[in-house]
């Protein structure tokens, strides 16, 4: 094993939305991500007591997590349509129950063993601009349950 010398870059991030059910997924790349940031803060409690001398003690009751990933938004070359997996993010910002929860996973492109999948909640925030900008939407997937950590699915 060599010994790690090259710094990774934040582009290295890919997610896929499942476009089928949780009992056959079909995991398909969100398009044009030009922002991607994870987050997987988890809640910690002080537990010192008497016993610890006056040095404080903590333990973790609980973990959320988040992802932050903006994205130019992609149409047919007719713009008659837009890209099916950004549509199913922004149809599941406007539901209630189980139309509003997505699949999802992320996973370092390279191949790198970082890699992960949960179901999250969408928040679906277009970002607007000049009239020289791109369209890009800012989504904000809140995770609902447990972040399992998974296999690379492009791991060789």
């Amino acid at each position: 094993m060599s010994t790690p010398t090259e710094t990774a870059l934040a582009r290295r991030w890919r997610m896929d939305i499942n476009m089928g059910t949780d009992l056959s997924p079909v995991w398909t790349l969100c398009p044009g991500i030009t922002e991607f940031q994870p987050q997987f803060p988890p809640n910690i409690e002080n537990s010192t007591s008497y016993d610890t001398d006056g040095w404080a003690e903590n333990t973790k009751t609980a973990q959320e997590w988040s992802v932050e990933a903006t994205f130019n938004r992609k149409s047919s070359p007719d713009n008659t349509t837009y890209s099916p997996v950004h549509e199913k993010l922004r149809i599941a910002a406007f539901s209630y129950g189980a139309a509003s929860k997505v699949g999802v996973r992320f996973y370092d492109r390279n191949g790198l063993p970082e890699a992960y999948s949960g179901k999250v909640l969408v928040t679906w925030e277009p970002q607007g601009g000049e009239y020289t900008a791109l369209d890009q939407v800012k989504a904000t997937l809140t995770g609902d349950g447990v972040l399992s950590l998974i296999t690379n699915p492009v791991t060789p």
